[in-house]
């Protein structure tokens, strides 16, 4: 079972503030100990969405929407993705997740379980997926 690790912004994440090394070490250390015992896929951090855009699609067409954009609380600033048994083992290493900004009074992760190939109904779509080892790790 896949999760994500979804760590939310804040205004600083959203000015571009770069983490603290002491936050910095404290993700570290975290993130060794996922490796270590095996449950880490990937990690990373996100640029401010003001380097980034959106794509919103109505009526048949695309528009490209540049960020920045509002209410950063709402924005995600990173992720950490892993792979793990069961859901209660995600649950554990996530309570143990490093508070994300160190700027901030408080915070949140949020926490979602990612679909696996094997959830859909096999159909020839699916089987193109899983020939491009989509959804695969």
């Amino acid at each position: 079972m896949r999760f994500m690790i979804i760590v939310k912004a804040s205004a600083q994440s959203e000015a571009g503030a770069m983490p603290s090394d002491a936050m910095l070490t404290t993700m570290a250390d975290y993130h060794q100990q996922l490796a270590q015992a095996g449950v880490l896929l990937d990690a990373s951090g996100l640029q401010p969405t003001s380097k980034g855009w959106r794509i919103r699609y109505e009526g048949g067409q695309r528009q490209v929407i540049d960020g920045p954009f509002a209410e950063a609380k709402e924005l995600i600033a990173g992720y950490t993705l892993i792979q793990v048994r069961s859901r209660e083992e995600a649950l554990e290493w996530t309570r143990r997740f490093p508070c994300p900004h160190d700027d901030v009074p408080s915070c949140e992760i949020e926490v979602r379980q990612l679909f696996e190939l094997e959830d859909f109904e096999p159909t020839e779509a699916i089987a193109r997926f899983r020939d491009m080892s989509v959804g695969k790790v």
